[in-house]
């Protein structure tokens, strides 16, 4: 975990940052994008609790499944204590907290801002505001319990969703529907679409990286300097229009 703020007192708006299915990195590669998203937090004026769902918990990576009981259910509840953590800091402005979450992390985030995860899992408030990047749209199907999808209408918070067109690895025609179902049904939900961004545009780290996987597709990352920069502003002006 790291903790960062501006200078003086606040009170601040804080934002709980949730990794991609990779952690924080290795000590050989680290993640820097959300170190670049932690730096870009403070530096707008917000409180920034940069999660790690994976050490504590000795896990390397999720991106294959889950590992040593690191479900998607954890990583909400994860995401909802962090929120109670910020609410009791004296700097913090408790009204004012929002989740902004990148692949595995953006996939908690979808979870996170609907009815049906959150009833159940939130401690005191929630969040104010949801930003969720590059999210899978998926069916879960795990082996010992139901089967449920990462998005779906019951959304209750503020969400922003930016997307790659070139994403093989979450393909955004799988989100589209429950986006739209959600907004039909009076949700306040937002999303675009970077026609020639591929997974992970904001991971510097990454360029040029290729692997396999869950589904056994052949991926390549393409850091975008151009679309993060784009994203950044995206999301920190819709956290501040709906954060006020």
């Amino acid at each position: 975990m790291a903790l960062f703020k501006p200078d003086g007192r606040g009170p601040f708006p804080a934002l709980v940052l949730f990794h991609q299915c990779g952690g924080l990195g290795q000590r050989n590669r680290p993640n820097l994008s959300m170190l670049d998203w932690a730096r870009q937090g403070v530096d707008r004026g917000y409180v920034v609790l940069l999660l790690d769902a994976l050490d504590q918990r000795n896990v390397d990576s999720v991106c294959l499944g889950p590992k040593n009981g690191l479900v998607f259910a954890r990583g909400v509840r994860d995401a909802f204590q962090a929120a109670r953590y910020l609410r009791g800091l004296p700097y913090v402005d408790g009204k004012r907290v929002g989740l902004a979450g990148w692949s595995w992390g953006a996939m908690v985030g979808l979870l996170a801002s609907r009815s049906s995860w959150a009833e159940p899992l939130a401690e005191g408030d929630g969040f104010q505001a949801v930003v969720s990047m590059y999210p899978g749209c998926f069916t879960i199907r795990p082996r010992f319990s139901s089967a449920f999808d990462i998005a779906g209408s019951d959304v209750t918070v503020p969400l922003l969703v930016l997307m790659g067109g070139q994403d093989t690895e979450t393909p955004p025609a799988n989100c589209q529907p429950a986006f739209e179902a959600a907004k039909a049904a009076g949700a306040s939900v937002d999303w675009h679409l970077y026609p020639e961004a591929t997974h992970c545009w904001d991971c510097r780290q990454l360029d040029g990286y290729s692997k396999t996987d869950i589904r056994g597709s052949r991926v390549t990352y393409r850091y975008d300097k151009a679309v993060t920069e784009d994203s950044a502003e995206r999301m920190f002006g819709f956290l501040k229009s709906t954060m006020r």
